[in-house]
């Protein structure tokens, strides 16, 4: 499904999973890898996060790496890598250090590409800032 590009993300072990029947709401935070095939109602915050193909989000996404097979309805800080697969959907403003947008994918937002990792970062630190206020 993800190809030879999930390796790519690191020999990580998934940590956590949110099945295809499943609907969460609230914030997930991990320090690990999260992957969503199911559907999360808040925001995913981890070392790596998958959303898979019949994956949706409806909040903001910070990772180091992101792979979007799904649907995402909020904003994405990838610090390292960003991926937006064929049947994607992004709807909302992405910050990322390296994007790849594969054909068929949509994606509706403003996005800054930056190999400064510390504006990155300090986005990051704005946004989550701006989430618990």
């Amino acid at each position: 499904m993800f190809g030879g590009k999930v390796k790519d993300v690191g020999e990580a072990k998934i940590e956590t999973l949110v099945g295809p029947d499943t609907h969460f709401q609230g914030t997930i935070r991990s320090k690990g890898s999260v992957r969503v095939d199911g559907r999360v109602e808040g925001g995913v915050s981890a070392e790596t996060v998958i959303i898979g193909e019949g994956g949706h989000v409806q909040g903001d996404i910070t990772a180091k790496s992101i792979i979007i097979g799904g649907k995402v309805t909020g904003n994405i800080i990838a610090s390292n890598t960003l991926e937006l697969q064929t049947h994607s959907q992004v709807f909302g403003d992405i910050r990322a250090a390296q994007l790849s947008i594969a054909e068929g994918a949509v994606f509706e937002g403003n996005c800054v590409m930056t190999t400064d990792k510390a504006k990155v970062i300090e986005m990051e630190q704005v946004m989550t800032k701006g989430s618990r206020s």
